[in-house]
């Protein structure tokens, strides 16, 4: 089961569950550029410039979580690809799998704009950037 939490409530499972792993599967320019969680290990769902899914991503994550009882939290930059990530690893009988909803820059305002209304920073947890 896939369980979505805001940034702040995965927050607080990252501070009290020290097996949980946090997974952010954006680009490596999102993860460097834009800032990332400290700690949290980058393993891209997709990546530019042909968009694919990556075929090793399962594979990677079980290097980083080969008990599928592992706690894994999953962040992107708004919470969907993310969500698609977590399916591919509740398809590989991973079983705590939590969805960042809003991600790491939130959903775009009426300007088109991120970081304004939600995500991870906007809720003013931890981050750097590369």
């Amino acid at each position: 089961m896939i369980k979505n939490l805001v940034p702040q409530e995965a927050w607080d499972v990252l501070q009290h569950n020290a097996h949980a792993v946090l997974v952010d599967v954006r680009t490596k320019m999102e993860h460097g550029y834009v800032g990332h969680p400290p700690g949290a290990i980058h393993i891209p769902w997709k990546e530019a410039p042909d968009w694919q899914v990556n075929g090793q991503f399962v594979v990677e994550v079980k290097k980083i979580a080969p008990k599928v009882d592992s706690p894994i939290l999953l962040l992107c930059r708004s919470g969907q690809r993310s969500l698609d990530a977590a399916k591919a690893l509740e398809n590989a009988g991973y079983q705590y799998l939590i969805n960042i909803v809003d991600g790491f820059e939130g959903p775009l305002d009426e300007h088109k704009h991120r970081g304004l209304l939600g995500g991870w920073r906007f809720s003013g947890l931890p981050w750097e950037q590369s």
